[in-house]
């Protein structure tokens, strides 16, 4: 499954989650144990659902940052180099770079721009 299509289920699953949580209050006044009954179960399978989407997401995340940990260089992009990263993506190689405010920057821990490559640069 590609990263927004598991974005879109867990989506579409909350809003789910969402609504039986607002008809709850409502079967509670009627007192109809056995409907209330199905609707609790009913939301432990939609949780369960998300928390496990949500984990291939994370795995997914977690894939592509172990590519780039492996990559013999990294290092921060200077403030010179941001200006201009098209010249220095075709100067560069197959390099990646991961801005911190990414998901990715993020999971990984970054603090400041960072390029990935395979030669120094």
């Amino acid at each position: 499954m590609m990263k927004e299509q598991v974005q879109a289920e867990i989506k579409t699953l909350s809003d789910k989650l969402d609504a039986l949580t607002h008809k709850e209050p409502q079967l509670l006044e009627s007192g109809n144990a056995e409907k209330l009954g199905e609707l609790l179960k009913e939301k432990e399978k939609l949780i369960a659902e998300i928390d496990r989407l949500r984990g291939v997401r994370e795995e997914k995340l977690s894939k592509e940052a172990q590519k780039l940990k492996k990559m013999p260089f990294s290092r921060a992009i200077t403030k010179k180099e941001q200006a201009n990263l098209g010249a220095l993506k075709k100067s560069v190689r197959g390099i990646v770079v991961v801005h911190p405010m990414t998901a990715l920057g993020r999971e990984m821990g970054l603090k400041e721009m960072t390029g990935y490559a395979k030669s120094a640069f």
